[in-house]
């Protein structure tokens, strides 16, 4: 098979996969799939570090930003230019693993089964976090339709499922009533957030990448008013710790911008 071929054959298969992430998540909110939602499902597993619900919508933006990368490679003008479309040959099958590690989440997710739907979830983000090196984001230079049409969605990809891995981890302690080692879950909820915010600056000043940055932005700004608004399980450590990492996250994003350093 000619590379160009093989090329062509994973962009559909991309494409395939895609649209079927898209219509079982879609399901999973008409039907919805075991007859509840994904987001009744969360509210199962009370924990400190949940979002408000508004910020699930990220996935709206997710999945424009994912349509745009599967397509870009099949439109005839770039499909004939084999150095635009390398990308799909350095990402490989990874992106239709990662559609597989979607699409099994959901289903067990629904059906309650939270240690399989964290197996899932961590393939999910090993598949993303294997994709963004390859695609070498905010070191490889790439022309700037690459870094808008393809790295670009994966550093908002990536950064949600970073957040969702350390949401789904929580769940399943919650599911198995762990007991937190004799400490509140105050304390573990803090410890989260500050790993969170850890991670995202590890990203913005090694890999200039604002944009995974300000996804933890968003979801710490969802966590933020979930516990303003919910005064049974507010907590002011909580509250504060969050602040401060809004603060110190934008910050840096800022900082980045000013040197002119972001990709």
């Amino acid at each position: 098979m000619n590379k160009s071929r093989h090329v062509l054959y994973l962009s559909i298969l991309n494409l395939l996969g895609f649209l079927a992430t898209v219509v079982v998540n879609a399901l999973a909110s008409i039907l919805p799939i075991n007859g509840i939602t994904t987001g009744e499902l969360s509210d199962l597993y009370p924990n400190l570090f949940v979002p408000a619900g508004l910020t699930f919508a990220i996935w709206g933006l997710i999945y424009v930003l994912l349509g745009i990368f599967v397509i870009y490679p099949l439109i005839p003008s770039v499909r004939r230019d084999a150095q635009k479309i390398d990308f799909v040959r350095r990402i490989g099958p990874l992106f239709f693993i990662s559609c597989l590690a979607n699409i099994g989440w959901i289903f067990a997710w629904h059906y309650q089964i939270v240690p399989l739907s964290l197996v899932l979830m961590l393939v999910l983000l090993g598949s993303l976090l294997a994709i963004y090196l390859r695609l070498n984001t905010g070191k490889s230079n790439a022309t700037r339709a690459e870094k808008y049409l393809v790295h670009l969605p994966f550093s908002v990809y990536l950064g949600w499922i970073t957040i969702a891995t350390i949401a789904n981890a929580t769940a399943l302690l919650v599911d198995i009533d762990w007991m937190r080692w004799g400490l509140t879950q105050q304390f573990w909820a803090v410890a989260v957030i500050i790993v969170g915010i850890a991670i995202a600056l590890s990203v913005l000043f090694t890999r200039k990448d604002i944009f995974y940055c300000l996804v933890v932005d968003w979801a710490l700004l969802g966590i933020l008013l979930k516990r303003l608004s919910d005064t049974t399980m507010a907590d002011q450590n909580i509250v504060i710790a969050t602040i401060v990492g809004l603060v110190i996250a934008t910050g840096g994003v800022i900082a980045q911008l000013i040197r002119k350093k972001a990709y």
